[in-house]
């Protein structure tokens, strides 16, 4: 069908006008509805005068079928002919019609009503030009009429949609008019904004068809649903008042339009920022980085963020800015410089080239006790908690979000719901750790802890310096915070330690235990996802590790540390500068590190020295004696497993110098044989297994620690 064959008879398109679509939005219409369809009407008024212009210049009848898909002699000569015509000025009715429209939307303004058009134009500084060229490039998303229409003046049947010649030309204004033309130019008010956008960039100036994104034609329409393309990223922070909030809303005040604070895992910097926008009478549009996919364009995010908050009238918060360190300054600059007020948050500094605006910079405090105590209560039902449980006390090791606070109590309610049970305190850690980010799963292998102090078989000294390290992480706020011994220095509030000792030991087993105490997952690190052949890289992976071990509530393991934190060397070549470059870095990040690190090490000479001057604690972990070697003889042998009378665990103690580990593999390799012989265990069986875990790991046997048990040394395989 062409442009021609829908006008009606007498050449005219029926009108749009507001009694046609009243019934659309309602009996009681909308009244920034019909204030949309009202200048809808002049647009298509304004159509309706073009097309009879070009109907009166056509050098061939039009309602030729093949009009638009190939160009005629008669089509030729008539352009050759012609001279530009000049732009419509508009009919004194036109004019008229205009300005009763405007005046009746001053009068419902007056009265309270929120004509969303207009509101538009105020909230993104367009001029009358603009909004016009806004109509007519949102004109087919409202009535489909106008999609025909705009294929017949555009000469293309494939052209639905107005271009940039044809918006021009409907405006009244010259086509060559570089001031109307920028209007429509990627630094004009409409593209920059996001309000118009052009749909074919291949196509000469005047040729390029606009088109109006769904989220600006649904918000003039009456819908404040978010673009699709925040969905995803989108959170309610609840405003919460507190020293920042008060010092951001005396900055916004005073004119400033771009904060920046900087935060902690603990702290509540959205909360913060969505008060001092409630003291200002605005509204908070709030998004979370750290949702972001690995495909989403931070640049098109910022860009639908910044909309949608001018849109709404409301005030922009956005962080943490460590998600979008793969984009460089550029990523935050899309979001800082948005012609919106806006709150950036995030753990490091501020960083100058993130925007030509001078910010308001504010440490967020961590949220108060009393906050989490009423946080805690208003999520969790009194009589659904178990005796005596305290949810602030019972998860006072983990450093949460307000928003994660309650994510972690609903997670509480419904475990403990499925198993119809009251919430424990179990219940409440694990709803803590589930807040956990994945992002350091991908660099460390992640357990949930399941050995306790029970498990774990050390000299008394040794079990008394592993439980200050608990303590000291259980403690931390009163000592450094309360009692103020944390005050005048730079730094981190964490808690490291070394932890070297020979193969077996029980080093990893006891950070298990630690982790398992303070009720945090234990993330062991993988050294094949950090040491790099290629200078530089390495210090890169580590400072992944350490971004990410920031926002988890776990304990971090570093296995066989001396491969990654050893002694600095004597410069002989680039690669020794940069390894003791390498090693610098990390005596500065494990200072700063804010949570729990524990370093494994066969032999302790091997680690800087500043590095333990750095560590809260070192703690040697000694070949267990005989004593101890019974101990983890019993304790490695569960109740369950059926035992010989003729097992001896004083004798094996006696004669085999074994770490906890190698008598965890002989017990186990025991406990298959009997398995498969369908007999308990056996001396022969727990003999048999202690000599190939000697020959596995390269160590001699004594004949006289084979006494009795000649017959089993030359047996196959053993």
């Amino acid at each position: 069908m062409t442009g021609a064959a829908i006008l009606s008879s007498e050449g005219q398109p029926k009108p749009a006008g507001r009694a046609r679509d009243a019934e659309s939005v309602g009996d009681r219409p909308d009244p920034s509805v019909l204030h949309l369809l009202d200048r809808l009407a002049i647009i298509e008024w304004r159509v309706r005068d073009e097309v009879q212009r070009r109907r009166s210049e056509a050098a061939e009848p039009t309602d030729d079928r093949f009009r638009g898909l190939f160009v005629s002699d008669g089509q030729v000569d008539t352009l050759l002919a012609s001279l530009p015509h000049e732009p419509i000025i508009g009919s004194p009715e036109l004019v008229e019609r205009f300005e009763l429209i405007e005046s009746a939307a001053d009068d419902l303004e007056v009265g309270g009503a929120d004509l969303r058009l207009r509101r538009l134009a105020s909230a993104f500084d367009l001029l009358p030009l603009d909004v016009e060229l806004l109509l007519i490039a949102v004109a087919p998303d409202l009535d489909r009429r106008f999609e025909p229409l705009y294929g017949y003046l555009n000469d293309d049947v494939s052209l639905r949609r107005a271009t940039v010649g044809l918006a021009l030309q409907l405006c009244g204004t010259s086509t060559v008019s570089s001031r109307a033309r920028g209007r429509l130019a990627p630094t004009g008010p409409l593209l920059r904004a996001g309000l118009v956008e052009v749909a074919t960039w291949d196509r000469p100036v005047l040729s390029r068809e606009l088109r109006v994104p769904d989220r600006v034609t649904a918000h003039l329409l009456g819908d404040d649903a978010p673009d699709p393309a925040l969905t995803a990223l989108v959170v309610a922070p609840e405003a919460m008042d507190d020293a920042a909030a008060q010092q951001l809303a005396r900055g916004f005040a005073d004119g400033a339009v771009l904060a920046y604070l900087r935060d902690d895992r603990a702290s509540a910097a959205p909360s913060s920022a969505a008060s001092a926008f409630a003291t200002l009478g605005l509204s908070t549009v709030a998004l979370d980085l750290e949702r972001l996919g690995p495909r989403d364009d931070a640049s098109e995010v910022a860009l639908a963020a910044c909309r949608d908050a001018r849109l709404r009238g409301s005030g922009l918060v956005v962080g943490p800015v460590e998600a979008l360190e793969g984009g460089g300054p550029s990523a935050v600059q899309a979001f800082a410089d948005g012609a919106v007020t806006v709150v950036l948050h995030g753990r490091v500094g501020w960083d100058p080239r993130w925007s030509r605006d001078v910010p308001i910079v504010v440490d967020a405090p961590r949220v108060a006790e009393e906050v989490r105590a009423e946080l805690w209560a208003a999520e969790l039902p009194a009589d659904g908690l178990a005796d005596g449980l305290d949810a602030l006390e019972a998860t006072s090791l983990f450093r949460l979000t307000p928003g994660q606070i309650r994510r972690a109590a609903r997670f509480a309610r419904y475990r403990a719901s499925a198993a119809d049970r009251p919430i424990t305190q179990d219940d409440l850690q694990s709803g803590a750790r589930a807040q956990n980010a994945a992002g350091l799963q991908r660099l460390a292998r992640r357990i949930t802890p399941v050995a306790t102090w029970d498990d774990l078989v050390l000299p008394r000294g040794v079990e008394e310096q592993v439980r200050e390290l608990a303590a000291r992480w259980r403690h931390r706020d009163l000592v450094l915070e309360r009692w103020g011994v944390g005050r005048g220095t730079a730094r981190g509030r964490g808690v490291s330690a070394l932890f070297a000792g020979g193969s077996g030991t029980g080093k990893t087993l006891t950070a298990e235990v630690i982790a398992g105490e303070l009720g945090l997952d234990l993330y062991v690190v993988d050294l094949s996802t950090i040491v790099d052949k290629y200078i530089g890289e390495t210090s890169k992976n580590l400072e992944r590790i350490f971004d990410q071990a920031d926002r988890v509530n776990g304990v971090l393991l570093f296995d066989e540390a001396d491969a990654l934190f050893g002694k600095r060397s004597a410069v002989s070549d680039a690669k020794d500068r940069h390894a003791n470059v390498e090693v610098a870095f990390l005596l500065q990040r494990m200072e700063s590190f804010d949570g729990v690190a524990i370093l494994t090490t066969n032999l302790a000479a091997n680690l800087d020295e500043a590095f333990m001057r750095r560590l809260d604690a070192v703690v040697d972990f000694p070949s267990p004696d005989e004593p101890q070697r019974l101990a983890l003889w019993r304790a490695r042998f569960p109740v369950e497993l059926p035992r010989a009378e003729d097992v001896d665990l004083e004798l094996l103690a006696a004669r085999f110098k074994l770490s906890g580990s190698e008598i965890q593999n002989i017990v186990v390799s025991a406990a298959y044989r009997a398995a498969e012989d369908s007999s308990p265990v056996s001396m022969d069986d727990l003999v048999r297994a202690t000599i190939r875990e000697h020959r596995k790991i390269g160590r001699h046997l004594a004949a006289s620690d084979l006494v009795g048990f000649e017959h089993l040394q030359h047996e196959p395989g053993s």
